[in-house]
Formats: C-alpha cells, structure tokens, sequence
C-alpha cells in the first residue's frame, strides 16, 4: 500500500467519500442533474482513478464505510456494487462495452427507490405493502426514470431491468445473451453487498457468509460469477475483520494469490486485550484464518492510518 503519513490517508479517505456523496446527490434527485449520463461516466472513472492507486487500499476503505453505518446506506451500496462489478468484469475479461453498461447500472440499478431504501435501512418494522411495491416495481421504474433523463444505453437499461429476474441465474455465463450475462452478475453484487451492509433491524454478517450465502443458493452447480468474485477480492476482502485459529483477531490488509489467506493485521490478542497493529502473513506461515467476523464483532475503536502502514 501507498501510504505514506496520517493526511495521505485522510486524503484518500476523503476522496472516497466524497465520491460517495456525490453519487449521493444524483441518485436522489435525478431529474435536477444536468447531463446525468455524464455525471455517472464522469464518477465512473474517478472510481477507477482511485482503485488504480492501490485496489486492495481501496477495498479497505470502502469495506469500512460500507459495513461500519448505514449512515447514506443507498450511496454506500451504489459505490461498492459498482468497485465490484467493475473488478468481476476484469476477472471474466468482459469487453469494454459490457463492462461500461455493468457499472453504470450497478451504480443506478435503485434510481427509482433511493430515499426508500435509505428509509428500509433505517426502519425495524417489516416493509408495509405499499413499500413492497415500490421494491417489486423499482427495476423497471428506475430504468424509466433513466431513460426519461437521457439514458440511451440499452444495455445499462435492460440490466437494471433484469437485475432481480431469476431467470438469467438459468445456463452457463459465457453462453447466454450479453445482457443477461451482466443482469446475473448484478444480481449477485447486489445481494453481496446488502448482505455485508447493517440495517438498524439487523447487523451485517461477515464477508464470508454472505459469499457462501449466494453461492448456496446459486442454482448452478459451480456459480462462475460466485467464483469471480472469490477471486477478484478474497473471501476475507481488505478491510473486513477476521478471528485467527490462536483466538486473536485481526484485519485484513491486503489480498495474496489465495483467496482464503490474506495478509492481515494483529489488532487484538487471544486474551482480547487491544495491542499494537502486528503484520502477519496468513499465507505463509500459523496462525491461519479460523472464521470472518461481521464489523460489529470488532467494538474497539482502530487506529486505521496506523494498520496501513503495515502493508
């Protein structure tokens, strides 16, 4: 990682997050943004600028903002299943096009349900019948609504359209309609990233668990956008907390060539004493990765520019 002093990381901080509140500010009131499309290329490629800097660096920051509050839950959500998508289409080598039209839905797939959603997040009671409605109705709605403010991608269009379609779950990735290839990885981010995300009913569950939750219920019998996933950001991504096999728990840091053994940083000890960050590599040597922990497990308040260094 890239960091080198305290206001390098408040730096980057802030850029993340101010993506993410300007993502924010158009979501919520589409028809006021001058040359929306434009807008969404424009935020497009300011996520790619970031990302190039330090993907797993990125991830870590965006797995704390997604998973510690749901404080603009709709922004949140819009950001992380869009750096998602974006790393999918790198590991399936999707064409530029497709992987365009994949981003730009992932970022506007709940254009039509934005303050509805922030309000679900909010509310413990189960959605009322006339939210379900809205939730039902909002694929097609929110692909009116970009069509309505200039949106002339088809593609974009139709997978937010499908994005909730079970159907394109049906025959295998490389085989099926391009459109429908990118509504099922949509479908899957989507449901990966609200499942890490907490709701005031509910507290996220932990990256793992929400990976093996969409894979348990993919239909197909090895779930390639699943596995694409797996392997754009590990089963434990940078920035999600995880239990070691001695009982200390730790942060990961930074991805390795295996999915399940990430560097990751010491932070508390088996006698659950709060220590100095300690760098350990999961890949190379004990203590492994015993279990993901969701970010509620982790109530101590972390020195996060101090862990960073580490890597």
């Amino acid at each position: 990682m890239t960091l080198l002093n305290e206001n390098d990381y408040q730096d980057l901080l802030s850029l993340w997050s101010d993506l993410e509140s300007g993502l924010g500010i158009i979501l919520s009131s589409p028809a006021s943004v001058q040359e929306f499309e434009q807008r969404v290329w424009q935020y497009d490629r300011w996520m790619q600028d970031l990302l190039k800097r330090d993907p797993d660096l990125g991830l870590y920051l965006l797995f704390q903002l997604a998973t510690n509050s749901p404080v603009g839950y709709s922004a949140s959500h819009a950001l992380i299943s869009a750096v998602l998508c974006h790393l999918i289409a790198g590991e399936l080598a999707l064409p530029d096009s497709e992987r365009n039209s994949l981003v730009h839905a992932a970022m506007t797939m709940n254009l039509s349900m934005t303050a509805l959603q922030d309000q679900l997040t909010e509310q413990t009671d189960r959605p009322s019948a006339m939210q379900r409605q809205a939730i039902a109705e909002h694929p097609v709605n929110s692909a009116a609504m970009l069509n309505r403010i200039g949106v002339m991608d088809e593609f974009w269009l139709e997978t937010i359209r499908l994005h909730h379609d079970e159907t394109t779950d049906k025959g295998e990735l490389h085989i099926i309609a391009p459109v429908r290839r990118l509504a099922r990885i949509l479908r899957v981010v989507d449901r990966y990233a609200a499942l890490i995300s907490p709701r005031k009913a509910r507290e996220g569950r932990s990256a793992t668990d929400s990976m093996r939750s969409i894979i348990a219920k993919s239909p197909q019998r090895h779930d390639e956008v699943g596995h694409a996933l797996v392997r754009a950001v590990g089963l434990c991504p940078p920035g999600t907390y995880v239990r070691l096999d001695n009982n200390e728990l730790a942060v990961v840091l930074r991805r390795s060539g295996q999915p399940n053994l990430p560097d990751v940083a010491v932070v508390i000890n088996e006698d659950g004493t709060v220590i100095s960050p300690r760098l350990h590599r999961t890949s190379v040597s004990s203590p492994r990765i015993k279990l993901a922990l969701p970010a509620s497990a982790m109530r101590q308040r972390l020195n996060h520019h101090r862990i960073l260094q580490l890597a």
